[in-house]
């Protein structure tokens, strides 16, 4: 239903300023936190010491305390065997272990007053008698453990709260620095070269000018050679941009720049040129070096669009850019490398000769280089024997370096999940499928009479894309919802193609429809499941009107740009042409969405055996492969086409 789907589009030392690499090893101590943080911490090392010195101070539960008369008593009785004399306190240890004290008169020792209350000096030399001296340094901690331990918790959160004061007004003086990620040549864990990029051979290609220079400058500058100052990458996302970038830099040998456009823009203004500076300080100091802005249409957007005023920080930015750029002096062997996937909305500034004036184009990978690019994705991960990159290859047109990464991911997520130790072919078909349209969804279970309208709503976009002669061949059917889809209709072109006809075109909407068309043919109604194949339909019938030229009526002219006109500052209902032609256009999407469906019919009608027969297979098993749908289509007299050409 809304799942049909055709072809798929698709960072020890210091650095050069003196600071730490962001390297990941930061010190211990002192840690890093903010005021709460430390007002946390100072009551839980209050209240960790307050514990333990409780804990201690009531170990020793206090002796009980007798008169003198007691205690002259029980020594004439012999029970009491040591007495120990403690300043003022004399402390009896009894012959039952027990402990008991008394208070000694003052300017008089402890055997004038025991002898006066009765005691023989023949019972008290059966008794022990020693002195403690109170001196020592228990002594003294213990008397004034009361004082410091408030006194040290006061001191330390005077420091706590004193380095989080030290620490913002460090930060306020670093708030202009760059903060770009540094990788140096000596850096092998995070070196790559060409050999870790699959595919991109002549934008490998072109970047070996730029190593050869970074590497062997002197064969340019004697025969009066300029040195290129911008590399701009292009391409579409996840066709490894960034990872060109880096290979460049270990094939060179120089150390890598790396950071985000997005990452010079601050709210307060000035802050974005600081850092553009800052940054082509680090590298000069560092030459040979590579520069790496990634996305660098976050601040390299065409000036002068009326959005955020004449101060704009990200104009302001996109100044500095260019007068660093500028600003190198002829052999500084300072590289800028960019990456973009819309150079056509940066400022021409940025694009003329003497700036990013190298300009390397990324496609999209073809057969052969989405093998080569599997071949790396998969090297540290167990494989069955089974395995055919080939094939994989076949199956993902359209995929990018990032999402044949996902899909070798996927896979083998899928072999661990089903607790194999190796990842077999089913486990790379089966990825293919989640990484385009998402998981599948065997919990949303469909009411018998959605299951039929779903069946029938697939077979039609099945047998018209096998009919049609443009159409690209089905290859797997299934009505077991994935995403946001309820089924979907798997078709892949037979050979790579960069170009695509008015007649393609055509048979692609007429396909599109052929859910629509099958659900009015057999129901006499239409669902809500067609919604998402309509609107692919009239998006692809207008582009061919206004921005392709395939309108006999309008003829060959360019209406509209591929490019949304707000991010120029024109209103969403600006247009470049009369409402007389917005007229046209309007009755041409029409026309040409009423004949693909009057042709959807038509092939439903003409090969209804067929149509009811892959409908009724699917509401039996959910799931139809090539080979069996293939085998349908020729026992009711349609030709397969051509098997897919090995390049």
């Amino acid at each position: 239903m809304n799942g049909y789907m055709g072809f798929p589009d698709k960072k020890s030392g210091k650095n050069a300023a003196g600071r730490n690499k962001s390297d990941g090893k930061n010190q211990w101590w002192p840690p890093k936190m903010n005021f709460w943080n430390a007002i946390a911490i100072s009551v839980l090392v209050f209240l960790l010491i307050s514990g333990v010195y409780a804990q201690f101070g009531t170990q020793q539960a206090a002796p009980q305390t007798v008169s003198l008369g007691t205690l002259a008593h029980d020594i004439e009785k012999g029970s009491v065997s040591s007495l120990v004399i403690q300043g003022d306190q004399i402390v009896a240890q009894y012959a039952d272990k027990s402990v008991k004290s008394a208070q000694a008169e003052p300017n008089s020792s402890v055997t004038d007053t025991l002898a006066r209350l009765g005691v023989t000096p023949a019972q008290l030399a059966s008794t022990t008698i020693a002195v403690a001296s109170p001196s020592g340094l228990y002594y003294w901690a213990e008397q004034l453990a009361p004082f410091m331990v408030p006194l040290l918790f006061l001191l330390f959160l005077i420091w706590m709260l004193s380095r989080q004061v030290r620490g913002a007004g460090m930060q306020v003086l670093s708030f202009g620095q760059s903060k770009a990620r540094i990788s140096m040549p000596d850096d092998l864990k995070k070196k790559i070269t060409f050999k870790d990029v699959a595919g991109c051979k002549e934008a490998k290609q072109e970047l070996l000018e730029i190593v050869d220079f970074l590497k062997n400058p002197k064969k340019f500058i004697d025969i009066g050679a300029e040195i290129p100052k911008g590399v701009l990458l292009m391409g579409a996302p996840g066709t490894g941009k960034t990872l060109l970038a880096r290979a460049v830099a270990g094939e060179a040998g120089v150390a890598f720049f790396a950071i985000s456009g997005s990452e010079f823009v601050e709210m307060f203004v000035g802050v974005g040129a600081s850092r553009v500076r800052d940054l082509f300080h680090m590298a000069k100091n560092q030459a040979p070096a590579i520069v790496f802005v990634d996305e660098i249409d976050a601040v390299g957007r065409a000036r002068g669009s009326g959005m955020g005023g004449a101060n704009d920080e990200r104009e302001q930015t996109l100044n500095q850019i260019l007068v660093e750029m500028d600003g190198f002096e002829q052999n500084q062997k300072v590289i800028v490398m960019a990456a973009t996937n819309r150079p056509d909305v940066l400022d021409p500034a940025l694009l003329r000769p003497g700036r990013f004036d190298r300009r390397v184009t990324i496609d999209l990978p073809d057969r052969n280089d989405r093998e080569a690019i599997l071949k790396i994705h998969v090297a540290k991960k167990q494989l069955a024997e089974d395995v055919n990159f080939r094939v994989v290859a076949e199956r993902t047109p359209g995929f990018s370096g990032a999402d044949l990464a996902a899909l070798a991911n996927e896979a083998a997520i899928l072999a661990a999940r089903e607790n194999r130790t190796k990842i077999g072919q089913f486990d790379f078909i089966r990825s293919i499928e989640k990484v385009m349209l998402g998981p599948e969804r065997r919990s949303h279970v469909l009411s018998p009479k959605e299951k039929e309208i779903t069946a029938y709503h697939e077979a039609g976009h099945a047998v018209i894309a096998s009919v049609l002669p443009n159409a690209d061949p089905v290859h797997k059917i299934s009505i077991i919802s994935r995403g946001r889809a309820a089924g979907y209709t798997l078709k892949l072109p037979i050979e790579e193609r960069r170009l695509q006809s008015r007649r393609e075109f055509l048979d692609d909407i007429a396909v599109s429809l052929g859910g629509y068309a099958a659900e009015m043919a057999v129901f006499g109604d239409m669902t809500t499941g067609a919604s998402n194949d309509l609107q692919v339909a009239t998006a692809l019938a207008r582009n061919m009107v206004t921005q392709y030229g395939m309108s006999d009526k309008i003829g060959p002219v360019a209406l509209e740009s591929p490019i949304g006109k707000v991010m120029f500052g024109m209103g969403v209902g600006d247009k470049e042409y009369s409402e007389k032609v917005a007229g046209e256009i309007d009755a041409e999407v029409s026309r040409m969405m009423s004949e693909a469906r009057a042709r959807a019919v038509e092939v439903l009608s003409a090969h209804k055996p067929a149509f009811e027969a892959i409908a009724k297979r699917l509401i039996e098993k959910e799931t139809i492969e090539r080979e069996e749908y293939e085998s349908i289509l020729v026992a009711h007299g349609i030709a397969l086409k051509g098997e897919p050409k090995i390049a």
